[in-house]
């Protein structure tokens, strides 16, 4: 007589999975933050899930896509940031949760300055002091 072990059924949420790809979206050089849209990113502050703003996924049984919205720092190589943002995020989510990740779009929605350029355009556009 055999016995077979029944373990259940692992269901990880699309948050679950949202929240490890913004945080490595963060994590990773040249990214300076998360872009929403405007209703979203008030939508996100008023609901406290900041990480998750400008991160999509479509997460099944086995796989999981992701799309990232991102602004980058200004200075920075684009396209070496977002293949290793992709990287990142990839292998967070697939060593956290087991999933295959099939794909991580990106899409660059702005550029950061850093406050001391911030602050040198400012102080040229005024005219009069």
């Amino acid at each position: 007589m055999s016995e077979e072990v029944q373990t259940g059924l692992i269901r990880i949420s699309d948050d679950v999975v949202s929240t490890i790809a913004g945080l490595a979206a963060l994590e990773t050089p040249g990214i300076a933050a998360m872009s929403g849209g405007i209703s979203e990113g008030l939508a996100k502050r008023l609901s406290g899930k900041n990480v998750q703003k400008g991160v999509s996924v479509e997460v099944g049984q086995v796989e999981a896509a992701i799309d990232l919205r991102v602004i980058v720092n200004y200075g920075s190589k684009i396209q070496e940031v977002c293949r290793d943002l992709q990287e990142n995020v990839r292998d967070a989510v697939e060593n956290m949760t087991g999933l295959t990740v099939v794909e991580v779009n990106v899409k660059v929605e702005g550029v950061a300055f850093r406050e001391e350029e911030t602050a040198a355009i400012v102080d040229e556009t005024h005219r009069v002091k």
